[in-house]
């Protein structure tokens, strides 16, 4: 009953608000917007130096999609190119200081203190289908590949899922995102179907770097889903609202593995017509939601507002509910030997009935100077009352501040500063085990190429 109720308070939440507001909107659906836009609103955020310039909500029909031909594109003689397929990638190198010594655990992606590694490497291949125009269907698709440490949140289990829950490695490789896509005009305002493993569509933060505001993730991002595997459709009724609605095999497993079942998607993104205001939320994964042969099957219910005060200072607040039932302590098991960076490996003990997650986050973004810098401060909360999110039953809290500063639209760093805490007198999950709280001064380099 509990999680039915959140469930249905999240609904109509997003339901009545937007309707309450939509009726003081009264731009063209169909216009096409002098700014560069496609047929939407002209874009609320600055991008850069923000990592992107819309609202949460993805994929969006109606705006231009195609990426800048980055230096490998142009290399490859694909830059201009008719079959409009571009090769391209980044680097993200990072490191920290931190008052754990082995592990930074249950904070990422910057799992491992004190020493420089690599985050991620990825090389992307990409075609994407022209849905600013309405007069005919078209089609596109998406492969990213990762090598790094952060490998370990975006896997999936049987898909190279060795590496991590048999062996523990640090570093390792995961195809994360590979779909196609089919762009169908003349259904509302534009249908997008794409067919294969994605990622999450929820979630303030991404799994890449150049799409995250922050280096570290939110705790509450670090134990929600990661990608599905499955179909996703995306309907466009206006400049306003968009709908998606899905079918997957369960959060980070392939529909072939043992620990599959089936669950459905339906979300809502809707966006004011002065474009100061926006709400996305919905169901991002619901089924039966019984954890299965030592992996979760995340239940989710997730509402995101974003809200512009000014074109130089804007925020985005999350929160969300979780479960799943018969869930073992700490989540999927890592069955690898216990290593340094991460020692939680094993079966937890199973928690009967219903293990669920209370989780909130806010950013606060402030630019700096134009194209170049912006300010975030992000103060987030965790409650995990059964421990199954991360192998102790407390409520964690962190609070982050961070500065971006693009050299040019190919390199970036993010520094920041970070302290968490958890609440529990006697819970200690920082450094293994042995800590109640946890700082950090980290920064990363992002480089594209």
């Amino acid at each position: 009953m509990k999680h039915g109720f959140m469930i249905l308070l999240m609904l109509s939440m997003t339901l009545s608000e937007g309707y309450a507001q939509q009726d003081t909107t009264h731009a063209s659906a169909t216009a096409t917007d002098s700014s560069g836009n496609g047929r939407s609103l002209p874009s609320p955020l600055s991008a850069p130096p923000f990592p992107g310039g819309e609202w949460v909500g993805n994929p969006l029909i109606g705006i231009p999609s195609d990426a800048p031909d980055y230096p490998l594109t142009k290399l490859l003689g694909l830059a201009q190119n008719k079959s409009r397929i571009k090769i391209y990638g980044w680097a993200d190198v990072g490191a920290n200081f931190s008052t754990s010594k082995n592990s930074n655990a249950p904070t990422s992606y910057n799992l491992v203190p004190n020493r420089v590694v690599l985050d991620q490497l990825i090389l992307r291949i990409e075609r994407q289908p022209n849905t600013v125009q309405r007069e005919h269907a078209d089609w596109g698709f998406v492969v990213d590949n990762i090598f790094g440490t952060d490998y370990r949140y975006t896997l999936a289990k049987g898909i190279f899922s060795d590496q991590l829950l048999k062996d523990n490695h640090l570093y390792g490789y995961d195809p994360t995102q590979v779909y196609a896509m089919l762009y169908l005009p003349k259904i509302a305002e534009g249908l997008l179907i794409k067919v294969g493993r994605f990622i999450s569509p929820a979630d303030i933060e991404a799994q890449w770097a150049p799409d995250n505001y922050l280096y570290s993730h939110s705790l509450m991002f670090t134990v929600d889903p990661y990608t599905f595997t499955g179909v996703h459709a995306a309907l466009r009724l206006n400049a306003h609202w968009q709908l998606f609605a899905g079918v997957h095999g369960g959060n980070d497993m392939a529909p072939w593995s043992k620990s599959s079942s089936v669950n459905g998607l339906f979300m809502a993104r809707w966006v004011s017509g002065n474009n100061n205001n926006s709400l996305y939320g919905g169901i991002n994964s619901l089924g039966r939601g019984y954890y299965k042969n030592e992996h979760d099957n995340l239940q989710m219910a997730v509402l995101t507002w974003g809200h512009r005060f000014s074109s130089m200072v804007h925020m985005n607040t999350e929160v969300y509910y979780m479960w799943q039932h018969d869930a073992a302590v700490g989540g999927t098991a890592i069955d690898g030997p216990a290593k340094e960076w991460y020692m939680n490996t094993g079966l937890g003990d199973i928690i009967p009935g219903v293990a669920s997650a209370v989780g909130a986050v806010n950013y606060f973004q402030v630019q700096l100077s134009p194209a170049k810098d912006y300010l975030c401060v992000r103060n987030d909360l965790l409650d995990d009352p059964q421990g199954n999110r991360t192998g102790f039953s407390t409520l964690y809290t962190s609070h982050t501040i961070g500065w971006v500063h693009h050299f040019s639209p190919l390199l970036r760093i993010r520094p920041e500063v970070r302290y968490e805490r958890a609440w529990r007198n006697d819970a200690t999950p920082y450094d293994n085990g042995l800590r109640r709280d946890q700082f950090t001064a980290a920064m990363d380099l992002i480089v594209r190429f």
